[in-house]
């Protein structure tokens, strides 16, 4: 109905009589009507003729229609004629989002040759957002690559957007050059919110700052305590990241080219929530700083020999999943983590991938012999369990073991009773399954698994039903945390001492949370994420054994609901779930050694090479990796 507006009419005669009239929207997806008539034509005829300047509104009316095979061939015929005057046209047509293959095509076109598209007079006359990023170094500016600060620009817009007021929003990014530093937790933030201190204390920052209280553009987003660190540092992405996002790019907001315009300046193409605009993105060197430099302290996430010290320290953007998932088993096997089926946006799904932190690339292994999601794995003696879960149709009692030796997925014995969304956890050489959903409420159920025997024994249940609780092993204990009966999300906590078989309640959590994770990290539980019943959460709570009480932890970079999490090295992983928008195909960690949620890495692994350093009138491109391994080194 949004294709058409209605008149509603009376007839004149001897009965009065209502007559609607349906007519196509002026300005919507349907407007060119001799479009929709070659469209109806071809329904009788299954032969369609056009002029090739009505292929866009035939294939936009099309798409709406939903007839795929007329959109394929017009798409092909697009694809076949694309240039780089006519690219940005056809990448605006509002329907372009209901074919990926189409659209790949285009943004690998426009990626491929962005240096003549930011010629065009198309490019030119598009909205412009113009954004200066202040550094601390000339070695920083010369290290950073356009790929990079321009996805890092667009996330910051990400996290500025105004739902309930886009246009307003847009028009505020319009309103004036915008000045960006790098804060601790490698995001980027607007200069105006820079602390005082000696790195914001220089001219440069104090006049954006004295400007900034005159405009009331768009809305900040500062995070707690994030400050400019004592060291430059640059952020990176590698080729294997930059492949994979391919294939599961979000149309809405990406950055589609980026290409250097003059010297520490980048121009890029971008879609902001679907609309494509310009962006302008200079490196400013924070001037005053360099006849008073900052300390040179080692990086709070890693530190770097003597001789590197006066280099910046390099971090790359986590890798990506193969897909975004929710729901899925999760767990460190063997220092990598290991991610297990999961529920996709349209089934559950048997898929297994590992994440090798040290090479920052995920593998894909021997898929599960059964889909299921909402379940959770534990590892034991160098093997994996997946426990219960949900076909898509039904609960599972089935359970299955991948053996790393014969690199295969083979059954065990079967749960006692069918479950999904049960926690599952690892406790001296046993695993346990706990609570879950068996299509009618959550259940108190406990179960032990002995792989020596091959068994499963019921321990005592749990003291309130649930289900999506959080479930980890700690000190010779059993935690079960939050999860939800059969309808409202839980704060009890309960505690299991296997010695006497019994659960007792423990301080509850302070917000009431199901599809949450739970880790320990050197004996303080870590609950992360979930969902409070109306929104997905991104608040994390600690709890200590000793002090008996939950406080407020970090808050994560993105709410995640039906998380996985595991411990893999010093950091706590986030894995997944879904945002409340979307199933997530991102990760990203907490490190002990900071209090930040971050989606970036040190890069650790130099290849050893004599390289200089570039001069800086040198570019870096995005998949130079080996090329930035030798400058870190």
């Amino acid at each position: 109905m949004e294709m058409f507006s209605t008149d509603d009419e009376e007839k004149k005669g001897s009965q009065r009589e209502a007559i609607t009239t349906y007519t196509l929207n002026a300005t919507g997806p349907l407007s060119d009507c001799s479009a929709v008539e070659k469209l109806i034509e071809y329904t009788y005829t299954s032969r369609l003729e056009a002029n090739v300047y009505q292929v866009k509104s035939i294939f936009q009316a099309a798409c709406y229609l939903k007839m795929d095979r007329i959109a394929k061939e017009l798409a092909s015929f697009m694809l076949k004629y694309l240039n780089v005057d006519n690219c940005i046209e056809i990448r605006s047509l509002p329907c372009i989002s209901t074919s990926i293959s189409f659209i790949n095509q285009i943004n690998s076109f426009i990626s491929a040759h962005m240096k003549e598209i930011a010629e065009t007079s198309t490019f030119l006359s598009l909205p412009c957002i113009q954004i200066e990023i202040l550094s601390q170094t000339k070695q920083e500016m010369t290290l950073s690559t356009g790929d990079s600060v321009s996805q890092l620009v667009l996330d910051w817009i990400k996290r500025c957007y105004d739902e309930n007021e886009p246009a307003t929003f847009f028009n505020g990014l319009m309103e004036k050059t915008y000045m960006l530093y790098l804060a601790l937790d490698n995001i980027l933030q607007d200069c105006s919110e820079l602390p005082s201190g000696e790195l914001s204390d220089t001219e440069i920052v104090q006049d954006y700052k004295k400007l900034s209280k005159k405009s009331t553009s768009i809305p900040k987003t500062r995070r707690k305590g994030q400050i400019q660190p004592a060291k430059s540092r640059v952020l990176i992405c590698n080729r294997e990241m930059h492949e994979r996002r391919e294939s599961f790019i979000d149309s809405d907001w990406t950055i589609l080219g980026v290409t250097c315009v003059g010297e520490h300046t980048f121009s890029a193409l971008a879609s902001l929530k679907g609309k494509l605009c310009s962006l302008s993105i200079k490196l400013k060197l924070n001037i005053s700083m360099l006849s008073n430099p900052p300390s040179t302290q080692p990086s709070p996430l890693h530190s770097r020999a003597e001789s590197q010290e006066s280099l910046p320290d390099l971090y790359c953007a986590l890798a990506l999943m193969s897909s975004g998932k929710c729901a899925i088993g999760c767990a460190n096997f063997n220092n990598n983590l290991l991610v297990c089926g999961g529920y996709d946006r349209t089934e559950c799904i048997k898929n297994v991938e590992s994440y090798d932190p040290e090479q920052n690339v995920w593998e894909t292994i021997e898929p599960m012999c059964e889909a299921r999601g909402r379940f959770n794995i534990a590892v034991l003696h160098n093997k994996v369990y997946a426990v219960g879960g949900c076909n898509g149709t039904t609960e599972l009692s089935t359970v299955e073991c991948y053996d790393m030796i014969k690199k295969k997925w083979i059954s065990v014995t079967s749960l006692p009773l069918a479950r999904s969304n049960a926690g599952v956890c690892e406790l001296n050489g046993k695993i346990y399954c706990i609570g879950g959903w068996n299509g009618h409420v959550g259940i108190k159920q406990s179960d032990v698994y002995d792989p020596n025997t091959n068994k499963w024994t019921s321990i005592a249940p749990l003291q309130t039903g649930r289900n999506q609780a959080g479930v980890c092993a700690m000190n010779g204990k059993v935690y079960v945390v939050g999860g939800c009966d059969t309808w409202s999300c839980l704060n009890t906590v309960e505690c299991y001492d296997p010695e006497t078989n019994s659960w007792s309640f423990i301080k509850p959590i302070i917000t009431p949370r199901r599809g949450c994770g739970l880790a320990h990290i050197k004996g303080k539980l870590y609950v992360v994420g979930g969902s409070d019943g109306t929104q997905s959460l991104a608040t994390t709570e600690m709890y200590d054994p000793n002090e008996r009480m939950w406080i407020p932890g970090p808050n994560m970079i993105t709410p995640r609901a039906n998380v996985g999490v595991a411990m893999v090295g010093n950091r706590l992983y986030a894995v997944g779930g879904f945002s409340g928008k979307k199933f997530l195909n991102s990760i990203e960690f907490l490190d002990e050694s900071m209090d930040e949620w971050t989606r970036f890495s040190p890069r650790n692994n130099c290849s050893k090479s004599a390289s200089p350093l570039p001069t800086t009138d040198t570019v870096c491109s995005f998949n130079d990796c080996e090329f930035l391994n030798d400058i870190s080194e």
